[in-house]
């Protein structure tokens, strides 16, 4: 594993409090073992996907204009959301999709928002797959990659969830390429040894953005 590139461009004096860090990777490049541990050092964590599941729980306004939208096959018995039967809906009519997006991106964008400007003792992280697809790196400030080799990201997904090598190459060409996450990260690290190498790595960039904040 190495720290791959670390550019000091960040201007200390402008946000010393508010500093936030986008931290996004594929899929099975390790990005939640490393939110966690950034965890255990007392940073702030925002998940974009913990969020977007949060703003459809059960009666809360996105889900209200949801099942206003879509209708009772929208919900399963105990009144959350039947994801399956969205998906198929929203796949085959691409202006539900657009209707579905119009309602939760500005939800989700808001509550990320308002999370992020809680205390921390040192500096918040956003965690999102789709942090440069979705223009959610236009809240940070820098951003971090985990990097990992297409061939490992086929291994260990196959190995975690149980799906087939098909369907998993199939999730890795519907994101972003490596190649343009890389283009526009600020720091990398690439993950391909073992967590503790990875924690090690973290470990290195949790001290120098203290530096950025201190």
């Amino acid at each position: 594993m190495v720290v791959d590139r670390l550019i000091f461009d960040y201007d200390s004096n402008k946000k010393k409090a508010s500093l936030i860090i986008g931290l996004t990777g594929g899929i099975g490049s390790g990005k939640t073992a490393a939110s966690d541990y950034f965890t255990s050092l007392g940073v702030l964590i925002v998940d974009a996907d913990v969020v977007a599941r949060e703003i459809v729980e059960p009666h809360k306004p996105v889900w209200q204009q949801i099942v206003n939208h879509f209708g009772s096959e929208a919900i399963n018995e105990d009144q959350s959301l039947n994801r399956p039967w969205l998906r198929q809906t929203v796949f085959q009519q691409p202006e539900e999709r657009q209707w579905l997006e119009s309602v939760t991106h500005p939800a989700i964008r808001e509550e990320i928002i308002q999370q992020l400007q809680q205390p921390t003792e040192h500096y918040a992280m956003l965690v999102s797959p789709l942090l440069f697809e979705s223009g959610q790196s236009d809240m940070t400030q820098r951003n971090l990659l985990i990097d990992v080799p297409v061939e490992l990201q086929l291994s260990r997904t196959c190995a975690r969830d149980n799906n087939n090598e098909d369907q998993v190459k199939a999730i890795i060409a519907a994101q972003m390429s490596r190649e343009e996450r890389r283009a526009r990260a600020d720091d990398i690290i690439v993950n391909d040894q073992d967590l503790s190498a990875l924690q090690h790595a973290c470990d290195d960039l949790h001290k120098t953005y203290l530096t950025l904040v201190s």
